[in-house]
Parts: structure tokens; sequence; C-alpha cells
């Protein structure tokens, strides 16, 4: 049995090339959002497994990338054009030189996707669902079907994901459910960026079928709904290098912080140090894992309470965690 198993419908290939104009490195890598949140899941000590589809060259090299890092696979493999991007970053900055979504699903390969995720999960503690690569890959009613069909045999379901794919995982019920500031306006879900509005979204995204509801806000603090309550998520701020990963490696640290068995308040600060870590690095769902088990010590979670906010260090929040929390 493996702790995570983390549903990753079209891992990338991905290039980059580092350095300066004069010269570069060329670094090849597996990659996509399910990807980077495997990473920090190893880094964290958790075993994981990724269940999604291979497609043609890039997802054969991208398998392998994967066995060599120790994370399990669980491959549909089929030909045409996988996943890729190639990105340049001997300027600093990230510029996009080609960027291929691959080609979507047949409907063989999506009922062999779902059986193989299903099969898969039926040996896992907790399931993360993660987005594709590109838009049209796969029906978003899929996240509806997994969410339902995995929660139903009492296994956690985590999603980070927005859009009509979070609504259709929404309906099938979620334990926690993901998003970013940015994705929820994007969405047209909040206008502004006040906390009685995002703490208003969190809460309509509780009602559309998510147990709980944490809300990224880049430098500022996150947002958890859990319940009737509302918490911030203070943490220091860090001198950014790259910011790209950082909510990839907030979800995952979470999840590895539940599949562990610790409380939600717990998992969400070793998730807040992780995602803050991660921006002073290069790569991509990375980080050191004694850096953020001491950062966590320094994350604090404030209630938001209309009468009287409070601020809780971890061994306040131990004490008041639930039974059934865990």
């Amino acid at each position: 049995m493996v702790d995570v198993l983390i549903f990753a419908p079209s891992p990338l290939l991905t290039v980059t090339l580092e350095g300066d104009l004069d010269g570069a490195d060329l670094h090849i890598h597996p990659g996509g959002q399910g990807i980077w949140q495997a990473k920090m899941l190893r880094t964290l000590g958790r075993s994981v497994a990724v269940a999604g589809t291979f497609t043609g060259e890039t997802g054969r090299v991208t398998r392998h990338l994967l066995a060599d890092e120790g994370i399990e696979v669980a491959a549909v493999e089929r030909e045409g054009r996988g996943a890729a991007y190639v990105h340049d970053r001997r300027s600093g900055e990230r510029v996009v030189v080609a960027d291929l979504a691959g080609d979507p699903l047949s409907r063989h390969e999506l009922d062999e996707l779902y059986a193989t995720v299903l099969r898969e999960a039926l040996a896992s503690r907790l399931v993360l669902l993660s987005g594709p690569a590109g838009e049209g890959i796969l029906p978003d009613d899929v996240y509806r079907r997994l969410a339902a069909d995995i929660s139903a045999e009492g296994i956690p379901v985590v999603v980070d994901l927005c859009g009509a794919r979070l609504d259709a995982a929404l309906a099938g019920g979620v334990r926690l459910a993901k998003i970013s500031h940015a994705e929820l306006r994007e969405d047209g879900a909040v206008a502004g960026d006040t906390t009685d509005e995002l703490v208003a979204a969190g809460h309509r995204l509780r009602h559309a079928g998510a147990r709980s509801v944490v809300i990224t806000r880049s430098d500022e603090p996150a947002l958890l709904v859990d319940g009737e309550e509302s918490l911030l998520v203070h943490v220091p701020r860090m001198q950014e290098v790259d910011p790209s990963g950082a909510g990839d490696s907030f979800t995952a640290a979470v999840v590895a912080a539940l599949a562990a068995g610790e409380p939600l308040r717990e998992a969400i600060a070793l998730g807040a140090a992780a995602g803050a870590l991660n921006v002073t690095r290069h790569g991509l769902g990375t980080g050191d894992p004694e850096a953020i088990r001491r950062l966590r010590e320094h994350v604090t979670l404030e209630v938001l309470d209309e009468d009287d906010a409070e601020s809780l260090d971890l061994d306040q929040l131990a004490a008041r965690a639930e039974v059934d929390e865990r």
C-alpha cells in the first residue's frame, strides 16, 4: 500500500535551458502538476504512485525518469503526441519556447485510465486529484466520478483544481479542496481580494461538496475554511527566486501530513512552510525536508472571529484538533 496516489492524467516531459546567454545547461525532467506534487511528497518521506497516460516518445521518457526518482507509476501507455514543454531561463525569466498539451484520450483509453485509478486507489491511504497539462485531454465529469467512487470506499480525496474540473469534483464530494485566489478570480467566483469575500467563496465551495477548503494567496496569508471556522495562515516571507510550483508544493505537503495521520490544521501549517520555501529555489516541487519542518514551527493560524481573533501555534493547534480530523 502506498501513502498517496496521484491522478495525473497527462504528465509532462520538461526541457529547460539554464545558465546565461553565453552558455547553457540542459535539464530534462518529468513534470506537470501531479508530478511536481509527487516529488514534494517523496521529499517529505511519503510513498507515492502516479496514475496517468504516457503517450509516445515523450511519455516513455517521462515514465523512465519517474522510476529513477522512486515514484511508482501506474501507466496507461499509448501512441501519439505526449505533453511536453521547452523553457529558456538563461535570461533569468522563464521564456516559453514550446508548450505541447498532447492528444486527448479516446473513449477506450479513458476507460482504461479510470479502471487503473480505481485499482490503485484501493491500495492507497489517500488520493490526490490533479489536473491535466492542457484543455480537452479528458472530460471534466471524470473528476466527479472519481471523487464519488473513491470517497465511497472511505478513502480521503484531496483536489487541487479550478473551474469546471473543481465543480465536477465537488459534486462527487472531497475531503479538502485547494484553490488559489487568482483561480477564483479567473473563475468569476470573487471580484476582489477582501478576506470577507474569500471566506464567503470558501463556504460556497464547502456547500458544493468540500469538507474543508484552503485558498492560497501568493505572498499573502492563505485562508483555511474548516467547518464553520475560518483561519488565516501566516508564514515568514521568503526572498523569491521563482514562484512557479509553490502552490503544488503547498498541496503536496498538506497531503503528506494528512497521509501520515496529522490533523488538518497542522497539515496546512506544513503546506504553508513548503510553499514558502519553494519560492527560494529554482526547481519545481523541490525543497529541503528539515528546513520545511523547522519553518513549520514559525507558521501560525489566526482564527477569524468577529469578536475576538486569536493566533494559535502548533502546540495549541494539536490541543484543539478534533479526533475526526485524524
